[in-house]
């Protein structure tokens, strides 16, 4: 089997689990940040890099990929591994989310999506059957269902309808996908705020005994104390022996309440986003390394972190070059998130095999 869980400690005192998620190309301990490399690159940051900072799985997306360069092109690189030199696992959503965040360019109807290229103004049509063709092509070991999130907005009826549909394209999924053996099939549990959809929700999509589940339209416009319920309900819904995944959900606190939650990956922009807007993260913190009080501190930015910033520069460079509009600021600040962001959650891995989840890290509870 190329694809399996295994739990090997839990905490004692809430759903918190460290594991390993197998895939063909190599492990992911979990839980694990993952980095997002939208159209083939984590931004600015190169392969070696990512391992550096121990990344060991980052996602790609199918809509942008299909857009630039087009799956072809990927397939004949050896698919999106080869065409980026990263042998490690790689996850790609299917282009559902686009489905919410490019509402001004795009129909629903029960066949698929209509979007207007922003390439070129072409319409694509990106039915559940297209998506799963295009993420059969770019080979990753984790593809996502063709998925409608609704807004945060949504009335409960307009809800209702886009939960319903989701499983009716995830069906159509399943059929259309080709490589099951090579590529594992995650389905998307939505509902919006409505407790009772994602119930229903989980209930009919874990009926399917698909490889992995992921819990979608969580950081879609609610209040926060909305989401921390939604994760906190659902979650134990889903299989104890499959990997649980919340998309798009990358800030401490958020990702603290999901794994005592018991769920096991994440994803977010959130550190190269606002590391090329000069902001590192540091401790959970979000500091402005433009800010004057930096142009004459020459401690490293987190005396704490192993990264290669930390290790090598002081926060007056990085504030010189972000002042100057040097490129390198904003790459090695941007690696330094990113190594933040893992390591944060390795950290929580060890607590929770040291079942010292709680004392460690409860206060973001």
């Amino acid at each position: 089997m190329n694809f399996s869980y295994t739990s090997i400690a839990s905490c004692s005192h809430t759903k918190a689990r460290a594991g390993i998620f197998h895939t063909p190309h190599g492990i992911v301990e979990t839980p694990k940040f993952m980095p997002v490399g939208t159209v083939g690159t984590v931004k600015g940051i190169t392969p070696a890099q990512l391992k550096d900072a121990h990344a060991q799985m980052i996602l790609g997306n199918t809509y942008h990929l299909h857009i630039r360069p087009g799956e072809d092109i990927v397939k004949k690189a050896g698919g999106l591994h080869g065409f980026m030199n990263w042998e490690q696992p790689i996850l790609t959503d299917s282009g559902g989310f686009q489905v919410f965040s490019l509402a001004q360019m795009r129909k629903i109807s029960e066949e698929g999506v209509k979007f207007r290229s922003p390439k070129d103004g072409k319409i694509i049509n990106m039915t559940p059957e297209h998506s799963i063709h295009i993420q059969n092509a770019l080979g990753a070991d984790v593809i996502m269902a063709f998925d409608e999130c609704p807004p945060a907005t949504a009335t409960r009826e307009e809800v209702i309808t886009a939960t319903e549909r989701t499983y009716r394209w995830l069906k159509r999924c399943m059929d259309a996908h080709q490589k099951p053996d090579q590529q594992a099939l995650f389905g998307i549990v939505q509902g919006g705020i409505f407790q009772d959809l994602r119930n229903q929700a989980a209930h009919d999509l874990t009926q399917l005994d698909l490889p992995g589940y992921a819990i979608g339209g969580v950081s879609v416009g609610e209040k926060p104390e909305l989401i921390h319920e939604i994760v906190r309900q659902t979650t134990p819904l889903l299989p104890v022996h499959k990997p649980r995944y919340l998309m798009g959900v990358g800030t401490y606190k958020e990702m603290v309440i999901a794994i005592a939650s018991g769920i096991d990956l994440f994803d977010c922009v959130i550190p190269t986003r606002v590391g090329r807007h000069g902001a590192a993260l540091v401790q959970g913190e979000r500091w402005n390394l433009k800010n004057a009080r930096f142009k004459e501190d020459f401690t490293p930015l987190d005396p704490e972190c192993s990264c290669y910033t930390c290790q090598n520069f002081s926060r007056a460079y990085l504030n010189h070059l972000l002042r100057a509009h040097e490129m390198l600021g904003y790459i090695l600040i941007s690696l330094h998130n990113i190594h933040e962001m893992i390591n944060f959650t390795n950290k929580i891995r060890a607590s929770i095999i040291n079942d010292t989840f709680l004392d460690e890290f409860g206060h973001w509870l």
